[in-house]
């Protein structure tokens, strides 16, 4: 078995020990042993799911973790520095992740679910290299595990979703139907019963996460339904949602059409309509991990688990436009609290959430 670790936390304090000097550019000489005192010419990137880099979710998040790092260690993007590789199919994934390897780069990342195969392939074939995927397990020595507790991140998502709520309904929309949006939608539900069990919650897979025409069919027909809050947790597939409720907020400025972000603070994508977001701080554990590798200290065959008790989920500023703002964010601490003491184990599945009991 993976031996889980509460990662962010223990990352900090090893991170927090070491002075990061500025990083030379030299591709040559890579060391990958993994030897105690790092290099200075270490080198990251990563690959891509179908998503893309600019999908506002995410990618997106995981490259402004990428670029944190490089830049914080004095390095420029492309070889022998910090870059990614975006996958346009299934099919790319394990031509990318052996074209980084042959390119020297010292740690390569595959970014979702959708890759532990093409990762294991490839770590199996370039023994010497290391690896690290997010939201999945690969059972390798040279590859590192990066896993979330979506369904804290979801549940917070929830309470502000059920307080927000004038029609006492409201929606969820998924990529596709996979154990890490599972946890986003479970969470999402037990935060709503939390609250007010009496509210309806429309729930909606895409079965894609890049389809954003199929993201704003499905909100608009929640919408058009009597939700009045919806959040993703959809990749690119969310933007439809945006433009949804950004369209619709235009023709009828007096009516809510509040939406939820995903992953990171998704504010950006309508200032009259974007409530919060559920947080997965993918570019805290990327930086930290890179960060980790460089300095000797590659968590290989091992699983790091980010929740709220390490900082590594959360839930983004409410709109200030939100008439109860201050009672949300009141609430949302109190959850926080009992979820970090230990106080309340949130559902991860959805067989879980008919036993979970909010009391």
């Amino acid at each position: 078995m993976i031996k889980r670790k509460a990662g962010l936390a223990l990352s900090l304090i090893l991170a927090a020990g070491t002075l990061l000097g500025a990083c030379g550019k030299g591709n040559d000489n890579n060391d990958k042993t993994g030897n105690k005192g790092g290099k200075d010419n270490f080198s990251v990137a990563m690959v891509t799911d179908v998503g893309g880099v600019d999908d506002k979710s995410f990618n997106q998040s995981s490259w402004e973790g990428l670029q944190n790092f490089g830049k914080e260690n004095g390095l420029e993007k492309g070889k022998g520095g910090y870059d990614y590789l975006a996958s346009k199919s299934d099919a790319d994934y394990t031509t990318n992740l052996n074209r980084l390897v042959r390119e020297g780069f010292d740690l390569v990342y595959a970014i979702g679910f959708l890759m532990p195969s093409a990762v294991e392939e490839i770590a199996k074939q370039q023994k010497d290299a290391k690896f690290s995927i997010v939201d999945a397990e690969v059972d390798l020595p040279n590859v590192a595990s990066i896993l979330f507790k979506e369904h804290e991140a979801g549940f917070l998502a929830g309470i502000a979703a059920a307080k927000t709520t004038k029609s006492n309904h409201v929606g969820f929309i998924g990529g596709m139907d996979v154990p890490v949006i599972e946890r986003f939608q479970t969470g999402f539900l037990a935060g709503v019963k939390a609250v007010n069990p009496e509210v309806k919650v429309d729930v909606q897979f895409a079965g894609a996460f890049d389809k954003a025409e199929v993201g704003q069919a499905i909100a608009s027909k929640m919408y058009s339904s009597g939700a009045d809050v919806i959040f993703h947790a959809a990749g690119a597939t969310g933007v439809g949602l945006f433009k949804e409720a950004n369209d619709r907020k235009a023709k009828d400025p007096g009516k809510d059409f509040w939406a939820i972000g995903v992953d990171r603070d998704q504010a950006d994508m309508g200032a009259d309509v974007v409530l919060t977001s559920a947080l997965k701080r993918v570019d805290v554990a990327v930086k930290d991990l890179a960060t980790l590798t460089k300095d000797g200290n590659f968590p290989g065959g091992k699983v790091t688990l980010f929740g709220l008790a390490e900082d590594g989920v959360g839930l983004a500023p409410i709109n200030e436009k939100a008439a109860n703002k201050a009672e949300i964010e009141s609430l949302v601490q109190e959850w926080t609290e009992k979820i970090k003491s230990g106080a309340v184990k949130v559902p991860e599945t959805r067989d879980e959430l008919s036993a979970f009991n909010p009391k």
